[in-house]
């Protein structure tokens, strides 16, 4: 079965091929760079679709980037993943593909409804400010491949993971999630020997963060029979942590020993935001990497890009 990946060397799409090589299962992904396959020039995209032959697409290209990029760049956010999102849709209907596998993000789900986020939540209360764009692009993208499903009888599915991390991680912090800007900021405060870390808000707002290597083996445990999942499916870990929680385990991964501070005027998003995955865990499947060992091994992989 060959497999059309995009964003190959992003975070999820590295997971991809690395789970691939150690399961080898019965597929091959084809996995073209930016450079190689331009998502944002139709011409291109229909072109590439044209010419290859695939037997289904694992969309997983976006333009992400953490709190601070989504306030800062909204306009990108939005217009460059629904521009991506549309042209590799289309082009994959277009040409017949039977399958496709659509990344979805928790950010879909309304903010603090004050339970957890159910499949069924999905546009019944606004939307996080700070993310908005990049959450309306991505639910753009999940009623397309609804309305593909429903009307030509394909098996367009979107997946919704958690927040992710891991070893290919953003750790930069423009672009960082939660865990990796934990990780890198008291990795620079042990080795500057600063006393304490400074912490966005007060700490106690609650993420649910899953290793990518666990999603990655969800996806290809069903990329071969989509039609077998729902229009729409969360992928997670069904419990969640406090952002302090988050920095105490990056402490105790790097070895650092100073203190936290808290800045109260710096943007925290949703308070709470822990997602309902009854659904997977009715087929079956369930999230296999304690927070620890997802961190040490997010952590190595910070190091290798400083070396």
């Amino acid at each position: 079965m060959r497999i059309l990946l995009t964003g190959g060397n992003g975070l999820l799409g590295r997971a991809l091929k690395r789970v691939l090589a150690e399961e080898r299962p019965p597929l091959q992904l084809d996995a073209p760079g930016r450079a190689a396959l331009d998502l944002t020039d139709q011409r291109a995209v229909r072109r590439h679709f044209a010419t290859e032959r695939y037997d289904a697409v694992i969309h997983a290209a976006a333009t992400v980037g953490g709190i601070r990029a989504n306030i800062e760049r909204p306009t990108a956010f939005l217009a460059e993943n629904i521009l991506m999102n549309t042209l590799v849709i289309e082009a994959a209907r277009e040409a017949g593909i039977g399958s496709l596998l659509f990344l979805g993000s928790s950010c879909m789900y309304p903010k603090d409804l004050g339970k957890d986020l159910a499949e069924t939540d999905l546009l019944t209360a606004p939307l996080e400010p700070t993310n908005e764009g990049y959450a309306l692009a991505k639910i753009a993208g999940a009623r397309h491949c609804e309305a593909v499903s429903r009307q030509y009888g394909l098996a367009y599915r979107t997946v919704v993971p958690c927040n992710l991390y891991g070893p290919d991680d953003h750790f930069d912090f423009e672009r960082g999630h939660l865990v990796a800007a934990a990780l890198r900021k008291v990795h620079e405060a042990k080795r500057d020997g600063a006393r304490a870390v400074t912490i966005w808000g007060d700490g106690e707002a609650r993420r649910e963060f899953m290793y990518v290597d666990d999603l990655a083996r969800f996806i290809l445990r069903w990329a071969g029979r989509l039609g077998e999942l729902p229009p729409l499916i969360n992928v997670g870990v069904g419990d969640d942590h406090s952002v302090n929680d988050y920095y105490r385990v990056a402490a105790d991964v790097v070895g650092y020993g100073g203190d936290f501070t808290h800045d109260l005027a710096a943007p925290v998003g949703m308070r709470r935001k822990l997602m309902d995955v009854s659904q997977a865990h009715r087929l079956g499947w369930r999230a296999a990497t304690p927070l620890a060992e997802g961190m040490r091994l997010a952590y190595q992989g910070l190091l290798r890009s400083k070396s």
